[in-house]
């Protein structure tokens, strides 16, 4: 198989009976199976081709996940052209206008809830000649098309020209674009990463090393199907295995739509959920909320029930062995008075995540691993289509982000471009037919990434003893000292997000400096908690004084004698900081759409009270900016 249609053509031809797409209509799923899904992206197809849209040419979607997001992505591959799936939550006048201007789509394929944003920007795009529109047209826009129009006009020219498809699909071949992707934007000129058929194949093909997916397996997905995990470890490796794929049901608003979630689970009861670090802390919260719910002796039983399980599990790959075999009877005991009543609320079904985004701190990872779900941790990235590397049921080791997928070359690189021996940390270099062909009409990024034939990642990592990948972070993110030392700061940064209940975002910075320091968002609801508790106003001058001093207590807690004290080097702990007035959000943009925060954005943001940091009055945590930032949680000026 070489392209995309390969991949789908075979699939339908071994599994047509089988369902591929589930959807909620009204109050149930209904399912779609292969051989029906064939047909609407047939007619489909050829309804694009009878609209006028030629090989080569780019089709934009914006829509939440749904049917007729796959449907239509497959139909724009089998018309010869390319898809240019954007987000969602792309604002309109800036991030969105951009790709679509860059990309120079003719067509974009929206849902009813994304249609206004590309009338506020239509004037602005010369090169789109039509919306499609996946919900009913709007009377006013003739010479725009519904999906049932442009099936209907498939339909007609089929009755014509019945080898109309056919003979566009010959157009594409393993080197044609199948797909511009577009980076999160973490700088004001984001990517397009041009991805070819060949490379979606390939790294289907490639991840299904890694571990099996039965055809009677579902998945519920959550993650956004714009972005490349969703796109080829969701809706690509399911439809190779005859699997099952449903949406989530979507909510006049996105607030409504997270709601349906975990409704939507205990309905689908699926099997294998992909998941992210933001998504995966969510879900242990919730579980963990539940727990205290239920009161002090469920609370104790339930922790209990963890250490014994972490000493069991081990890193993963010794669970169980040695002395570690005489705990299988009080697991077994654990699990079947606790732990599978919390796998019911995700459909009692679920055998475990795959995660993305490569940085899940290990505490994270035992967690789910010793409630019986574990979070089979992988790394990857759009360059590479995206999967490089993943634990499994199979092998996983806590800490690490799994073993190579086959058909895929590794080496780490100093920053010269040597490579290094095994077990040396320095920047990971991956070669093989899933890396991207460059970036769209951007010939001097794709030179500094692409170096015969190999990608240069920006990641720092290694491989351990064991042939596992373990990933350091961003060479963009590390905080470098003064004497020119490197440090990766999202472990830091996790654990005082994760530990503290009163500091919900942070932030470390070092540019080149002796010291760190950092920028915190706030947890005002458990920040006033406590004040109540002690008796003072939220939002008095006394109290604002006494919240910054327990933000500065949870922050000195990994310093020398802390409760922490010893987790990480001193050096890189923030020595002063900020509290902000806001938090990290995507809609002002300091947060992207997989809930990472974006440092470039947030530095330049925030330049000058990062610059007062490293004042004398900058390392006292009452400076009036931070009691006047605090205060505006208030609404007081």
């Amino acid at each position: 198989m070489k392209t995309i249609i390969d991949l789908f053509e075979d699939s339908v031809a071994r599994f047509a009976g089988n369902i591929y797409l589930r959807e909620k209509k009204g109050s149930s799923y209904q399912g779609y199976t292969y051989a029906e899904v064939r047909e609407s992206v047939y007619q489909l197809a050829a309804g694009l081709i009878a609209v006028g849209l030629q090989p080569g040419e780019r089709v934009a979607i914006l829509s939440e996940g749904r049917n007729a997001w796959i449907t239509g992505e497959l139909a724009v591959l089998y018309a010869g052209a390319c898809s240019v799936p954007l987000s969602v939550k792309l604002d309109a006048n800036t991030d969105l206008k951009f790709r679509l201007q860059h990309s120079e789509c003719r067509f974009i394929m929206v849902s009813a809830l994304q249609a206004p944003k590309i009338e506020e920007i239509r004037k602005a795009l010369p090169a789109l000649e039509a919306v499609l529109y996946m919900d009913e047209r709007p009377a006013e826009r003739p010479g725009d098309f519904s999906f049932p129009e442009i099936s209907a006009k498939g339909s007609d020219l089929l009755q014509l020209q019945p080898d109309c498809v056919k003979e566009r699909m010959a157009f594409a071949g393993p080197d044609t674009l199948a797909n511009i992707s577009y980076t999160s934007g973490t700088t004001a000129d984001p990517k397009g990463i041009m991805l070819m058929h060949l490379n979606y194949v390939t790294n289907v093909k490639q991840a299904l090393t890694l571990m099996d997916i039965p055809p009677t397996h579902r998945t519920l997905a959550i993650l956004p199907w714009d972005h490349s995990f969703a796109h080829t470890a969701c809706l690509y490796c399911f439809m190779a295995k005859g699997a099952s794929v449903a949406s989530v049901q979507s909510g006049k608003t996105t607030l409504e739509t997270l709601k349906n979630v975990p409704v939507n689970i205990r309905e689908i009861k699926p099997h294998i959920m992909m998941s992210v670090p933001a998504l995966s802390r969510n879900f242990r919260k919730n579980i963990e909320a539940g727990i205290e719910q239920k009161g002090k002796l469920a609370q104790t039983l339930f922790n209990h029930a963890l250490r014994v399980s972490y000493l069991y599990n081990g890193s993963g790959s010794d669970k169980g062995k040695g002395f570690r075999m005489l705990l299988k009877p009080l697991v077994w005991l654990y699990n079947l008075l606790l732990f599978r009543k919390i796998k019911e609320a995700f459909g009692g079904e679920l055998e475990f995540f795959i995660g993305g985004g490569a940085l899940l701190d290990t505490d994270l990872q035992k967690f789910f691993y010793a409630i019986g779900i574990p979070v089979c941790q992988g790394y990857g990235l759009s360059e590479a289509a995206p999967v490089i590397s993943s634990n499994s049921l199979k092998n996983i080791k806590m800490g690490t982000s799994g073993k190579l997928v086959d058909y895929l070359e590794l080496k780490i690189c100093d920053e010269k471009g040597n490579e290094l021996p095994r077990g040396v940390t320095g920047e990971i270099v991956v070669k093989g037919d899933n890396i991207m062909k460059g970036y769209w009409k951007n010939q001097a990024a794709t030179s500094e990434v692409l170096r015969d034939g190999w990608l240069f990642t920006g990641d720092m990592g290694y491989m351990d003893g064991d042939n596992y990948l373990v990933v350091k972070g961003r060479f963009k993110s590390l905080l470098i000292s003064n004497d020119g030392e490197k440090y990766s700061p999202e472990g830091i940064e996790e654990a005082i997000t994760d530990q503290s209940p009163y500091i919900s975002q942070c932030m470390l910075y070092n540019n080149q400096q002796p010291l760190t320091v950092g920028l915190v968002v706030p947890d005002i609801s458990a920040i006033n908690g406590f004040l109540q508790h002690h008796g003072l106003k939220p939002g008095s001058p006394e109290a604002t004084d006494a919240a910054l001093k327990l933000i500065e207590g949870e922050i000195n807690a990994y310093f020398r004698h802390g409760k922490y004290a010893g987790l990480f080097p001193e050096r890189w702990l923030p020595s002063a900081i900020c509290v902000l007035p806001e938090a990290f959000t995507e809609q002002n943009h300091l947060m992207n759409s997989l809930l990472k925060i974006v440092r470039g954005k947030i530095t330049e943001r925030y330049k000058s009270e990062l610059d007062f940091l490293y004042t004398p009055e900058g390392k006292n945590i009452l400076n009036q900016i931070n009691r006047k930032n605090l205060a505006s949680w208030y609404g007081q000026p």
